[in-house]
């Protein structure tokens, strides 16, 4: 993460929703940038839509552009909370990133439940002197990485490493353990059994680990018509 963004209180920002690879977002909503609560959230006004406040879906990606030509920047965020101050209304934005210019993504997201293993070395060992994984749930994966409803809380930054289970009898669904970086972190929706949710973006050895994922993943997409 950046740090607190640099972006002064009343700034009007266009924002678009996220969309499915191979599409242009429409950057037809307008919000107002209030203030900066963090290195890692900042309030912006109800964006409206056809006069009526957009309702807040914490699951949607937003994406949110500010500047001018080759200063243009664009967040991407998630809108976790409504905060009252006062008379007026803001939207609570979770950061994920920021980039100079959009960019498609190069690997394609699908979204599918897999009972994902994760670990990291630095956790206590148990009586056997093993560290034991824990298991959370995947909301999307790519070749690029995955966002992962788990229970334990994770720094932006740390490193972990995450199990993708076998899928069927064939080879190129076999299981393989991954290195994975945390990118973003919130807490998960209401109702959810997770406490939180993260992004975590694969670190590969070399092109032949990741070569691997994509057949793994392109069985995945195959074996259950994602």
């Amino acid at each position: 993460m950046a740090g607190v963004l640099n972006i002064r209180t009343g700034t009007k920002l266009s924002m678009a929703l996220d969309v499915p690879v191979g599409q242009e977002p429409q950057f037809n909503l307008i919000c107002t940038f209030a203030r900066s609560l963090d290195e890692s959230a900042f309030l912006i006004s109800v964006p409206m839509q056809g006069g009526k406040a957009l309702p807040l879906d914490e699951n949607q990606k937003l994406l949110l552009r500010y500047g001018h030509g080759e200063e243009t920047l664009i967040l991407a965020g998630y809108a976790d909370d409504i905060v009252k101050e006062g008379l007026r209304h803001y939207w609570k934005i979770r950061r994920v990133t920021e980039q100079r210019q959009f960019f498609q993504r190069v690997d394609e997201r699908m979204k599918v439940a897999l009972g994902i293993d994760y670990v990291q070395d630095t956790w206590p060992v148990n009586f056997d002197g093993i560290i034991e994984k824990e298991q959370g749930m995947s909301l999307d994966i790519s070749a690029g990485g995955l966002a992962l409803y788990l229970n334990r809380v994770f720094q932006i930054g740390e490193i972990c490493e995450v199990t993708l289970p076998h899928i069927g009898t064939s080879e190129e669904g076999k299981g393989c353990e991954l290195v994975a970086a945390v990118c973003w972190s919130r807490e998960a929706p209401r109702g959810s059994i997770y406490r939180h949710i993260c992004g975590m973006q694969f670190r590969y050895e070399d092109e032949a680990e990741r070569e691997r994922v994509v057949s793994y993943l392109s069985y995945l997409k195959k074996k259950y018509r994602l």
